[in-house]
């Protein structure tokens, strides 16, 4: 977790330092959690170019681990529940705060001891698998496909589980500096229910500081502020990367 507050500071102080001009607690919120955003998408595709490189250098493993450790924060589970059932489907709607699915099980011990996994397919495949006694999906060979924000899985008998589980990687928590205001100044308030942080591993602040500083930049009409910010965020990135 990163402390919203600490990177506030810190964006304000540089900005200052540099008379670039404020950057009023709504700004700042935007750009604070558009930043977020960006760095948590860019987690998945480090992942696999670190993972398209050859040999077995340590760095690289070291490299992939970390990204593994920030992942991890958002990974979770749960089950959702049968919507509607017709055409020989199920139908279940995926969690509102999903980003990327993991897995998608259920548990039937009519039909083995263990969770059963399905496999993802198209929704063209889903239906083509349909047409064909061999690749007709079976209790112990479920699939399912994803349909805008449903999860679609085949009935086996007219039996279809009223659950399913699934295990996914999910959205960040948008983030709110909360404050309340003395004498025209805005004052952090760091009540739970006026505040969020950052959710992002905490070796992500100094990136934060520097990419909530290049959208001010931009907002404020200072372009050297922003040659400056993203010549130390290119450094950053440069050296995460050796």
């Amino acid at each position: 977790m990163v402390n919203i507050d600490t990177v506030y500071q810190k964006v304000l102080m540089f900005a200052h330092k540099e008379q670039r001009g404020y950057i009023t607690p709504q700004e700042f919120n935007l750009f604070a959690n558009q930043a977020q955003q960006e760095i948590f998408e860019q987690y998945f595709y480090d992942v696999n170019q670190w993972n398209r490189m050859h040999g077995n250098d340590t760095s690289y493993s070291d490299m992939l681990t970390l990204l593994d450790e920030k992942i991890e924060i958002f990974e979770t589970f749960t089950s959702v529940d049968l919507v509607t059932v017709g055409f020989g489907l199920g139908a279940y709607e995926f969690p509102s705060d999903i980003y990327r699915v993991e897995s998608i099980y259920y548990t039937d011990l009519n039909v083995s001891p263990r969770p059963i996994l399905f496999e993802k397919v198209t929704e063209k495949e889903y239906f083509m698998r349909h047409q064909s006694p061999l690749t007709k999906p079976t209790p112990l060979r479920p699939i399912y496909a994803q349909v805008q924000s449903l999860i679609l899985t085949p009935s086996f008998a007219s039996v279809t589980p009223s659950r399913i589980g699934v295990t996914y990687v999910r959205k960040p928590k948008k983030v709110q500096w909360g404050y309340f205001v003395v004498n025209d100044k805005a004052l952090h308030d760091s009540d739970n229910l006026k505040t969020t942080n950052f959710e992002l591993h905490a070796s992500e602040e100094s990136e934060l500081v520097y990419r909530i500083l290049m959208y001010a930049g931009v907002a404020l009409q200072k372009p050297q502020l922003v040659q400056t910010v993203a010549g130390a965020l290119a450094g950053q990135i440069q050296q995460e990367k050796k």
